[in-house]
């Protein structure tokens, strides 16, 4: 009785002990569980989605399409430069030829953030909007502020969109969490903001009124 009883507390002690052992050792697991699912996290750039979503995919092809938006404005702005009329307008167009050329080389940053070859696919938008702006300087006579309103206009249009454009994936790459991409998206974002406003305040202060007059 006496070691029969012995048996059974020490059972009973074994099972407790192994009762607070498998109460100890479970946070251990999830703990490991979650150090695991951070690198794989990581991996993926730190998004919580696999690189090969479809999510993913569409944003990688959007950034395609305004890295051709960009590199065929560039080609376009000095064609601007060259059709306007006052100095200011003239000024900047040169002025945002060169931060074009900073979207460009920010956007094949993103893409080697992402792990991506920088490629391009062309924008239906920015093919339509760089052929109005053609179509403006052919319709309008040189020398006049009637131009310069013109091509305000069209280089607004422009800017709109990448406004649009760059705003949208920002949030894009906020919710896959490319806080890298972000910061870059968001410093190009700011940039085409500012222009759009330098474009307004050249044609309120003086361009607008004098087009008028002609």
């Amino acid at each position: 009785m006496h070691n029969s009883l012995i048996i059974n507390k020490k059972n009973k002690t074994i099972h407790l002990c192994l009762g607070y052992l498998k109460t100890f050792t479970q946070p251990n697991r999830m703990a490991t569980a979650k150090t695991a699912a951070k690198t794989a996290t990581k991996k993926t750039g730190n998004t919580g989605k696999m690189e090969n979503s479809e999510f993913h995919e569409f944003f990688i092809d959007e950034l395609k399409d305004i890295y051709w938006a960009e590199k065929h404005l560039v080609k376009a702005l000095p064609k601007m430069k060259k059709a306007a009329t006052s100095e200011g307008l003239a000024s900047a167009f040169g002025k945002h030829t060169s931060e074009t050329q900073e979207h460009i080389a920010t956007l094949e940053e993103v893409f080697n953030l992402l792990g991506e070859k920088a490629a391009a696919k062309k924008c239906d938008a920015m093919a339509g909007l760089l052929e109005e702006a053609d179509s403006i300087i052919e319709d309008t006579e040189k020398g006049t502020m009637v131009r310069d309103a013109g091509l305000i206009l069209a280089a607004q249009k422009v800017e709109h969109y990448e406004i649009a454009t760059y705003g949208t994936l920002r949030v894009f790459a906020e919710s896959m969490g490319h806080d890298d991409v972000v910061t870059l998206l968001t410093k190009t974002l700011d940039n085409e903001k500012a222009t759009d406003l330098a474009l307004t305040e050249i044609a309120v202060g003086a361009v607008n009124a004098q087009a008028a007059e002609e």
